[in-house]
């Protein structure tokens, strides 16, 4: 029998939408973060001024860094502090690193049981690898990724793990950028999973116009794009961002004012209705990559570099209907971007050019390779996705694969590498920074976000599916 609190609660907590960063696995020196890092960046994020509700935190590798396959400490900082975790797990390393992955994972179900199942928002298998792995993706530079049918094996290999364990049932995806997903040989993928995260970054792409005044219909047409692949699964934002300082990328100029009206415009319409995981809290720690785009700058503060606050934010965001408008302009883009063409209202058709996303993993490649803990995994990114174009490094730039971030592996690093979607390793984390007083947590309401946030209502676990889950479990009373 099913107590009516319990009921309640679980329909409040489905109908919620998450709002985290990415937090890589190392700082920019390599060194591996220990628990009390992870515990002060997670506190940090849930008091920063002039917003709330960032209590979410996505992660790139299982492992902690500096060993071999010892569950990463973000874990306890996380139960600790009461931020719930999308986990990752490392995947473009190979067969041998990514058993060290789901080491970590069993050795963690094992040593925090109901307490680590508790704050787990899902699990994603790999991230950017098939834009890494892709042509545009190895023309930009990026570290190798993985083909299809390797993610799936992956994908089957953590259902098997955790089956019959406390995290049996956890929902199960892979984040990729824009483009990545943007192709018929990601449908395997796509049939294995309960969501899709999506990578992508308007300043990475730089084969079209994509001044600050673009990124609205920009980002919307990365999303459109990765709906229409994703078959009716709900999609996740797990990486985007405007860089606050760094190199102009085309015609995106990276600064904390930019940064600011892409948290404006961009994000606060999603916040609260959309599952976002922000690029990034913090990636200049202790070095300031290139771009940059950590909101809070190099010193670990409650204060941003930029105002949080969303009252005065964009009332229309970004919307099929306005993408439909403006798509019709834009030239195609050759590193993660799209040929976008529109018919009809808000059909946006967009084929993959080059990498216009920007594989903000390539730095986060290095993150996550340093979150392994060991120098066999140098493929491995051990930063959160907006880290450097290097896949061994520490920081968490974004990559520009995706066409969102640097060409870096694990989605967190700063290299750009096209500038259309994907993860934030090129970007340079513009104006996200520091100020903002507190407010409450941003909101959009439904009719003011762009159509695939509103879709994602239909995903399992959703306020639709938990009532009537709960329907189903009264009459069993």
């Amino acid at each position: 029998m099913y107590p009516v609190a319990f009921l309640t609660a679980l329909v409040s907590a489905a109908s919620a939408a998450k709002l985290g960063f990415n937090y890589g696995s190392t700082f920019t020196t390599g060194a591996a973060k220990m628990q009390s890092d992870f515990e002060a960046e997670f506190t940090t994020a849930a008091n920063l001024k002039g917003t709330s509700g960032w209590t979410s935190a996505r992660l790139y590798t299982m492992v902690q860094g500096g060993t071999a396959s010892d569950p990463i400490s973000a874990i306890p900082a996380a139960i600790k502090t009461k931020t719930t975790l999308l986990l990752g797990l490392w995947a473009s390393a190979g067969d041998a690193a990514f058993a060290n992955e789901i080491t970590a994972l069993k050795a963690a179900i094992e040593q925090y049981g109901s307490d680590f199942a508790g704050i787990v928002d899902g699990i994603s298998i790999g991230s950017e690898d098939l834009y890494r792995n892709s042509p545009q993706g190895i023309a930009a530079g990026s570290n190798p990724g993985a083909d299809p049918d390797v993610l799936v094996k992956y994908i089957k290999q953590v259902k098997d793990s955790i089956a019959g364990t406390v995290l049996e049932g956890a929902l199960l995806g892979h984040v990729d950028t824009w483009t990545g997903w943007d192709n018929s040989s990601s449908s395997v993928v796509v049939d294995e999973l309960d969501w899709i995260g999506m990578d992508a970054y308007p300043y990475f792409q730089d084969t079209m116009p994509n001044a600050i005044g673009q990124s609205k219909s920009l980002f919307q047409a990365a999303l459109d794009t990765t709906q229409g692949a994703a078959g009716g699964k709900p999609v996740w934002v797990t990486e985007t961002g405007q860089p606050v300082s760094g190199k102009t990328s085309g015609d995106s100029v990276a600064s904390v004012e930019n940064a600011e009206t892409f948290w404006k415009t961009v994000g606060c319409p999603m916040f609260g209705n959309i599952n976002v995981w922000w690029y990034t809290l913090q990636d200049a720690a202790p070095d300031t990559p290139n771009p940059s785009f950590g909101i809070v700058g190099s010193t670990l503060t409650t204060t941003p570099l930029f105002d949080l606050s969303c009252t005065d934010a964009d009332a229309d965001p970004p919307s099929s209907s306005s993408t439909s408008s403006t798509s019709a302009a834009k030239p195609s883009t050759t590193k993660g971007g799209v040929t976008s063409t529109t018919s009809g209202a808000g059909s946006t058709s967009t084929s993959t050019s080059e990498d216009g996303q920007g594989d903000v993993s390539n730095s986060q490649t290095s993150t996550e390779e340093f979150a392994t803990g060991s120098t066999t995994v140098a493929s491995v990114p051990t930063t959160t996705g907006a880290a450097s174009s290097s896949s061994t490094g520490s920081s968490s730039s974004p990559s520009p694969s995706s066409g969102s971030s640097s060409s870096s592996d694990s989605g967190s690093s700063a290299t750009s590498d096209t500038g259309s979607s994907g993860s934030p390793s090129g970007s340079s984390g513009t104006g996200v920074g520091t100020s903002a007083s507190a407010s409450s947590t941003p909101s959009a309401t439904s009719s003011n976000l762009p159509d695939s946030a509103a879709t994602l209502s239909t995903y399992p676990g959703t306020l639709g599916v938990v009532i009537f889950t709960v329907f189903i479990a009264f009459l069993a009373l």
